[in-house]
């Protein structure tokens, strides 16, 4: 730990905050490699508009996911891949499961 500053602590504690919401997991893994608009991530995670757009909002603002704008539409990533590697760590760690080997 002696390579984080308070600071440090902080951002990651707030970020890991960020990520232990259900449905911004469900819009993480929808997400999984691709893009998507606010409409396609409403349809995969099965809520309104708005409470998508609530938790896009967080999401972005922590710098876990990154948009565009093209027209009229909200298109959403993974900002970083390893946000997807941690995802898929924590689901491995906390369910017992194992990656299937390549």
């Amino acid at each position: 730990m002696s390579s984080f500053d308070e600071a440090n602590i902080e951002k990651v504690a707030r970020c890991m905050k960020a990520l232990a919401h259900p449905l911004r997991l469900k819009v993480i893994v929808a997400l999984n490699d691709q893009e998507l608009s606010v409409q396609e991530l409403v349809e995969a995670v099965g809520t309104t508009q708005s409470n998508v757009s609530q938790h896009l909002t967080i999401m972005r603002d922590k710098q876990i996911l990154s948009s565009r704008r093209d027209a009229n539409q909200v298109f959403y990533r993974v900002g970083d891949c390893k946000v997807l590697d941690l995802v898929s760590l924590t689901r491995n760690i906390f369910c017992n499961v194992t990656q299937p080997e390549s």
